[in-house]
């Protein structure tokens, strides 16, 4: 049943988000028997809500408050996430695939590269490794632990036959957090093609109907959408003691006895910068001068084949293929790091945005007349931290809750325009082993959907955020739960990784709790 917690109860534990590191850091911490409130500044959706039409889905899930950018990104829809009960589980494409091990050993991997600030994790491959496994059951990843792998659809099968006669051989339908046979109570995938823009019949993991629910059962759980939050209260002793949060046209508060941040990147800092205070004029918990610093967002290129026969690529899982051979580190291909190959629709919004820009005639319109001819990939790779790429609050202009607006400034480091450059061809190459009529460099994906490294984890205080379970050096009951403790981004997709840290972090402060430290 779903409880119903009093403001002035200060036993609480308040998440911020409920996304795949708010959901889940609130499920976590309600079964284990310790009170939770999570606050959502989004709505919550029934799963009825969910339509099969891009447009109308964009409308429902995306945040579409006002938010800046300079530098690469598009000044008007830097990032792509979602302002909704499951957070961007509700619009991510289901891939799971782990960081390998020399990723996270980035900086003895890569050695020093240039103009970054590249780090080894904190936490070893070893010790996340169990986590992994905890996190892949959790969520139902195909091929893992039993669960089989997806079925191939055209654009699956055209990917593999391409890659093969270019010599790639580590192929499958990738490692995917969307049923593949009925699991948990949730029917196995229909292969919609629709999987960013929900899942209707929730066979792709979302925290909507996963985790929250979960939660709500346990009687130690309370979920509040629509709550805005607005500021993170301190006592006298630099100890969180409340949250503030706007619903509904009103100022709330409530008590607490600890809270995590888990409101994607761009909130999550935004929150962070704008608690200043006497004790922390820079930012809650930003003594070190890092929140906000480091933004890392993975390059996301896609490539397109105009096919001699029939793909409708639209109509299957969309990541449901993947190619992973260009991922181990290389350098002789003249970049650090690596990516991904996998398999993408371009649903007609996509192409309106990013399809030859500047096209005209019949160079634009014959392949938009063989659109059930067309093959789709995305191409997914690893850009190093930089200083230099973060997230600022604007000094004067404000949003609809009178907040300031988040400012993301990104450029690309030449490290990044190098394995760009290459994957293009490699992409290329693919469509072309083929017979495709016609290949075409789409370029980048520009709305960032993979956001990481504002408030990157670490031992030194000086040099991090948050400890390895995303404490704050700062503040210590207040954590951070989401893609902004990554210290690299890795050449991979990050929500698997954030679901494992997150595990790993409720057995942390349940720790805290019952030992009287929180």
């Amino acid at each position: 049943m779903t409880a119903r917690f009093h403001l002035d109860d200060g036993s609480v534990f308040v998440v911020i988000g409920s996304g795949a590191a708010g959901g889940t850091l609130s499920n976590e911490l309600a079964q284990k028997g310790h009170k939770v409130v999570c606050l959502e500044a989004g709505p919550r959706l029934l799963l009825t809500d969910i339509v099969n039409d891009e447009a109308v889905m964009f409308e429902k899930l995306t945040w579409l408050d006002r938010r800046m950018a300079t530098g690469k990104p598009d000044p008007n829809f830097p990032v792509w996430g979602c302002k909704t009960v499951g957070g961007t589980t509700m619009h991510w494409t289901g891939a799971c695939p782990r960081i390998e091990p020399h990723e996270m050993r980035a900086r003895t991997t890569y050695g020093d590269l240039p103009d970054t600030t590249l780090v080894d994790w904190p936490v070893t491959p070893e010790e996340i490794a169990p986590w992994y496994d905890k996190a892949e059951v959790r969520m139902g990843v195909t091929g893992k632990h039993g669960m089989p792998f997806l079925p191939a659809g055209n654009n699956t099968k055209v990917l593999e036959a391409g890659a093969r006669l270019c010599g790639y051989t580590d192929i499958d339908t990738h490692n995917m957090a969307i049923n593949s046979v009925e699991y948990q109570d949730r029917p196995p995938c229909q292969q919609l093609g629709f999987c960013t823009s929900g899942c209707a019949v929730g066979a792709k993991w979302s925290t909507l109907y996963t985790e929250i629910p979960r939660a709500e059962a346990t009687g130690k759980f309370e979920l509040r959408p629509e709550s805005m939050v607005t500021a993170i209260d301190l006592d006298d002793a630099g100890r969180v003691a409340s949250v503030t949060y706007l619903s509904k046209g009103k100022t709330v508060t409530q008590k607490c006895r600890a809270v995590s941040v888990a409101g994607n990147v761009v909130e999550t800092t935004r929150l962070l910068l704008n608690n200043r205070s006497a004790r922390f004029p820079n930012g809650l918990a930003n003594r070190s001068g890092l929140v906000g610093r480091n933004y890392m967002r993975h390059f996301t290129i896609q490539v397109m084949g105009v096919m001699p026969g029939k793909v409708n690529f639209h109509r299957q899982t969309h990541l449901a293929g993947v190619v992973r051979d260009e991922r181990a580190h290389r350098p002789e291909r003249g970049f650090a790091g690596g990516f991904l190959i996998s398999t993408v629709p371009f649903t007609p919004e996509i192409l309106a945005k990013n399809m030859m820009i500047g096209g005209w005639g019949d160079d634009l319109t014959s392949v938009l007349d063989k659109y059930d001819h067309l093959a789709g990939m995305l191409l997914t790779g690893e850009d190093p931290p930089q200083l230099s790429n973060g997230i600022t609050l604007h000094p004067t202009e404000r949003d609809g809750y009178g907040l300031p607006v988040p400012v993301i400034h990104y450029e690309d480091h030449p490290n990044t325009i190098a394995m760009k450059t290459y994957a293009w061809k490699a992409g290329r190459r693919i469509y072309e082993a083929l017979g495709a009529e016609k290949v075409v460099e789409m370029g980048d994906y520009i709305p960032a959907t993979h956001n990481m490294g504002t408030a990157r984890m670490g031992t030194d205080p000086k040099a991090s955020v948050c400890t390895t379970y995303g404490r704050t050096h700062d503040v210590e009951n207040l954590f951070v739960s989401d893609g902004s403790l990554f210290p690299t981004s890795a050449g991979c997709n990050p929500t698997l990784t954030i679901v494992a840290l997150v595990l790993r972090q409720a057995e942390h402060i349940d720790g805290q709790i019952r030992a009287g430290k929180l």
